[in-house]
This record gives structure tokens, sequence and C-alpha cells, in this order.
């Protein structure tokens, strides 16, 4: 079973609710009627005007049937959405009447049903940019308790199974913070370890990667990741993790017994933590360019509850293994 279809299994037998505020969006119609025929998802809400949500349905090609549409402008629910949201920005100077006009955006829409338990998930991004969900989400849905920065990771599906749990990896973080601070790098390492468990249903073994191994070389940088560990043992002393380490050192074990002999995590990794963006996009891309790697995400992390973005240039099939595992990410 190959992971989406773990995942979309998961999904099923969790029964959770999902919205999709792009409700005028075809490929995300498209990817509603998968999502409800194969029962995904229990409920799929589509936010927009009804009107133009069916219209577009009908240019798709789209049944609507037992997928529910939600118009923000004349929902039960505009008020009690309209007064959490200013309870949330009144510090900016957001009146409850501009609450009122603000909230009726779809994508704002859909982030406060996940916020009020009206939805367990929410994937958007097919026509909204990566900065507008982010923004929705840390403005409404926040970050989890003792998180500070959500970030992002990817699962890495290799051909060659040796590696990894099985073949695959969670690469961190690929696509959220460019430049990330030692607790930000911290805040990383943790979310992912909760990602691996969840994703790929096994426990963590996290290297945190570096040009230097255990002090094989010197560098304000390496320093960086060094003082990061130390962050994370304390908070989760129990976590299998190690750094600063190479990758090689990582995930092959003859180089990792060289090299860091004694390490728990040397040889053995399943989760890859970048020390940048540049590295993490770049690592992955390489990975699935060069090795074949199947490449699922990216899937945020460290949010309060789940939320995804997709690419603007995601498929139909991306958009429903998105919304699989994000679902699965509101156990």
């Amino acid at each position: 079973m190959t992971f989406t279809e773990k995942m979309t299994e998961k999904a099923r037998t969790m029964g959770k609710t999902l919205v999709l505020p792009e409700g005028t969006e075809p490929r995300t119609l498209k990817a509603a009627r998968i999502v409800t025929d194969e029962k995904i998802a229990k409920i799929v809400t589509l936010v927009g005007k009804t009107d133009a949500v069916t219209k577009a349905a009908i240019d798709a090609g789209v049944s609507l049937e037992g997928i529910t549409i939600v118009d923000p402008a004349v929902s039960a629910n505009l008020e009690s959405y309209a007064a959490e949201y200013h309870e949330l920005r009144k510090h900016k100077k957001v009146s409850l009447e501009d609450a009122r006009m603000k909230i009726t955006d779809p994508l704002l829409w859909g982030t406060m049903m996940v916020r009020m338990n009206d939805a367990d998930a929410m994937v958007a991004g097919a026509e909204n940019a990566t900065a507008k969900v982010l923004i929705a989400g840390f403005t409404i849905v926040k970050t989890a308790p003792g998180v500070k920065s959500a970030s992002s990771c990817f699962v890495m599906d290799f051909p060659n199974n040796k590696w990894g749990k099985d073949g695959l990896f969670i690469f961190s973080d690929c696509a959220t913070i460019p430049e990330p601070t030692v607790d930000q790098l911290a805040e990383i390492t943790l979310a992912s370890a909760v990602s691996c468990r969840n994703f790929l249903q096994t426990e963590p073994v996290v290297a945190m990667l570096s040009f230097s191994t255990k002090g094989s070389a010197s560098h304000p940088l390496v320093n960086k990741v060094r003082d990061a560990l130390k962050i994370v043992k304390d908070k989760a002393p129990d976590l299998i993790v190690d750094g600063e380490m190479q990758l090689d050192a990582a995930v092959v074990p003859s180089i990792g017994e060289k090299k860091a002999p004694g390490s728990l995590v040397a040889g053995k990794a399943n989760t890859l933590i970048f020390p940048d963006l540049q590295a993490g996009n770049i690592g992955y891309k390489m990975a699935q360019r060069f090795a074949g790697a199947g490449a699922y995400g990216p899937f945020l992390q460290g949010f309060a509850k789940p939320i995804s973005d997709l690419s603007r240039g995601a498929s139909v099939n991306d958009i429903v293994n998105t919304c699989a595992v994000t679902l699965t990410q509101a156990e």
C-alpha cells in the first residue's frame, strides 16, 4: 500500500469533516466530488455564493449531490464568526462592523470554520497564494500551544526502501521559513517529529543536518544546529534526535557508524531537518528529480488545527491526496 493509499484509508476510517474555501475553483470542485464519493471525509463543505458555486460545478461537469455549500453572507453563523474575528483582531483596530465584512471572505470563513469546530480540516491554495493561506492560519487558527512559528514538511517516498521507514522520509522545512532562528529550528524539529508519527506511522528518528558531523567542522552555522538540538532535547527528552550530522552519516549505516559512533540516529534517520529553506528546497527537489522519489506536500505543521496549502498548479489528484493527508492530522 502506497503512502497516499494509507493516508486515504486512515482518513476514511476517521470520518472527519473538511472545508474547501475555493468553492468555485474547477479542480477543487472535482476533488470535492472524489473526496465525497470515496468517503475520505464525512462531510465536504464548499464556501462561496450558492449560485456561483452551482454554476461553476455545472461548467466543470461536477455533481454537488451530498456536498454542502455555505454562503458566508447569508449564513446563520455570520454574527458569531464576526464576533470571534473581532475578538482576534480588535488589537489591530478591526471594528465589529469591519469584522462582519472581512469574515465573508471565503478563505477567512473556511479558516474560522476550523477554529470554531464546524470543520475538522481545511485545504486551500489552488487559487490563493501561499502567503494568504498562511496569514489566514496565523490570524484565525493560530499555532499550537507553545509554538510560535508554523512550518512545513514533505513526505518523500523513495523507490529504494532500504532507507528511512520503508523508503519514506520526512523532509523539513522545505517550503516555509527561509532562515530559521535557533528557536525556530527547534520548533521545526519538534513539529516534524509529530508529522513523522502521523504520516509515517512510526516513531521518529530525527537527524538535524549540517555540513558537519558531531564536531567535524567549526562554524556559526554549525553552532546554530547544535544550539537548536539542546532546546529540542530539553523539551522532548524522550525523542530520538541527534545532530549536527551530515546527510550520509544520517542515512547510511556504515558511514554513520564511522562518523558518529554510538549515535542512536546515525544511519537510521527517518526524519531529516534541514538547516534552512535553501538547503531543504534544494534537497527535496534533488531527491525527487535525481532519485525518482515521490514528493508529497508541503504539509503545514505547528498550527493548532489542520490546514494545508496547495500549489496553484496542483492537479485534481494532488488536491485529493492533500485533503486525505490533512484530514489525518485531525486526530
